[in-house]
């Protein structure tokens, strides 16, 4: 479904002109529903290269190809969720949920149903009528996810969505997105710094090393869901790909 072929991305620096390379020679692919965690040491270039799979950077060399399509450019089959939650100040959850289909011109009846659909989804029945700044930093996020999922896409990329949240509510996030996941059947590309968030939500696992970053492996998480978070198992990856990021700091 998405392949990334021989990728790579430099930056040029403000005052020598020099060019700084981030991403060299990334290659993998997901599946239709797969779910794909990266990780990596800290500043390897995780977020240029999801911002650059979206078309949101345009990288130097290489190829991102979804369902043979090349993209160049942002496109309505990529949704994207960023650290910090884009929700609209001003608007209610209800009204920032529907926001894209507003945009589209989607009749006011037809985007209002899926919008509560999607609100009922994310277990945030009840709240519709609350505003941003009413709501905790948990529910901003599930906002933010049912906003990205209204627009229908393929892939969904998101960068590091639970980061600024406690252990507590990061885990019933981490909970209530593979549930998402399950019943929408979505592609997602999830980028974390945090290993043990990897291993109990991915599929696969793409260890990046340190900058300009390179694929040094592929981890396969092959353990059926729900997942015990404590099992041996998951324990022994966890470990397995914390020590290959030790080995690239």
């Amino acid at each position: 479904m998405l392949i990334i072929d021989n990728l790579s991305k430099s930056f040029t620096h403000a005052s020598t002109n020099e060019a700084i390379p981030v991403l060299k020679d990334i290659n993998f692919s997901a599946k239709e529903g797969q779910f794909i965690c990266i990780v990596g040491p800290s500043g390897c270039g995780k977020t240029t290269l999801l911002r650059t799979i979206a078309g949101l950077e345009r990288q130097d060399a290489g190829h991102i190809y979804l369902n043979h399509r090349e993209i160049t450019a942002p496109v309505t089959d990529i949704g994207f969720i960023f650290q910090e939650t884009t929700l609209l100040p001003w608007r209610t959850v209800l009204r920032n949920v529907e926001f894209g289909l507003e945009i589209a011109k989607v009749p006011r009846a037809q985007r209002r149903k899926k919008a509560l659909d999607l609100i009922e989804l994310v277990e945030l029945k009840g709240f519709e009528d609350y505003y941003p700044k009413q709501i905790s930093g948990g529910m901003k996020r599930k906002a933010a996810l049912a906003m990205s999922l209204i627009v229908e896409p393929k892939i969904l990329l998101m960068d590091e969505p639970f980061v600024a949240l406690d252990c507590q509510a990061r885990s019933q996030l981490q909970e209530a997105l593979l549930n998402i996941w399950e019943k929408t059947k979505k592609t997602i590309i999830f980028v974390t710094h945090n290993v043990e968030e990897a291993v109990f939500l991915g599929d696969e696992i793409v260890c990046l090393s340190a900058r300009p970053a390179e694929v040094h492996q592929i981890v396969r998480v092959d353990m059926p869901r729900p997942r015990d978070r404590t099992s041996p198992e998951l324990n022994k990856i966890r470990k397995e790909i914390l020590s290959l990021m030790m080995s690239q700091k």
